[in-house]
């Protein structure tokens, strides 16, 4: 392996294993096409385009997305790129101040939103594209699964005061999303794409 990872679940012997899933870049690509696209019909002029409920999912989806990618995603690209140690660190700090807008997010506050969103998606993306150049495929899919399991168990709210980087954020984020999900099912809150009328494009 030429990318440092966190500790995974042994692969055997086998020289053509390959493990069963998603590769991070691909699911962080899709994840960031279904954000964009979700803001972007909140910040319509059309009243008719925002989606009820949008608010509480671009809230919690956003929360969920930021809070595995510095779980497992940054930290992969600062250990396997250390050139983009700087970039990676522009970007934590970015992801603080969109979680403290999203606290409270009401309408008068999509714009900004919205465009917080976009520069996340562009800094971020450059970084996975850089990851894909000197990671394997099995690396990739390995690194999605971790992904993938952090955002489950990931925060529905923002947080911005709580740490962003390992081994913290890996022990209090998933303490504190089992409070915000607690929440969300006692007021009926929607948090997923799915929960919304129209769904947003995959």
């Amino acid at each position: 392996m030429t990318v440092p990872l966190p500790p995974l679940p042994p692969t055997g012997e086998d020289d053509h294993y390959r493990p069963g899933g998603r590769s991070v870049a691909d699911i962080v690509d899709g994840e960031h096409r279904q954000l964009c696209e979700l803001a972007r019909r909140l910040t319509d002029p059309d009243p008719g385009s925002a989606p009820e409920g949008g608010l509480d999912v671009l809230t919690a989806a956003l929360s969920r997305h930021l809070s595995a990618e510095e779980q497992y995603l940054l930290p992969a690209v600062r250990a396997a790129r250390p050139a983009d140690t700087e970039r990676v660190d522009r970007v934590i700090e970015a992801d603080g101040v969109l979680l403290a807008a999203l606290k409270g997010l009401t309408a008068d506050g999509l714009a900004d939103v919205a465009e917080r969103v976009r520069r996340h998606v562009e800094e971020v993306g450059a970084l996975v594209r850089g990851l894909r150049e000197v990671a394997t495929t099995e690396e990739l899919i390995r690194l999605g699964n971790r992904l993938e399991i952090a955002e489950e168990a990931a925060p529905t709210r923002p947080h911005p005061g709580t740490p962003a980087t390992p081994p913290w954020n890996r022990i209090v984020e998933p303490a504190v999303g089992v409070v915000d999900k607690l929440r969300d099912a006692v007021t009926g809150r929607p948090t997923y794409l799915g929960d919304l009328s129209g769904r947003t494009p995959e």
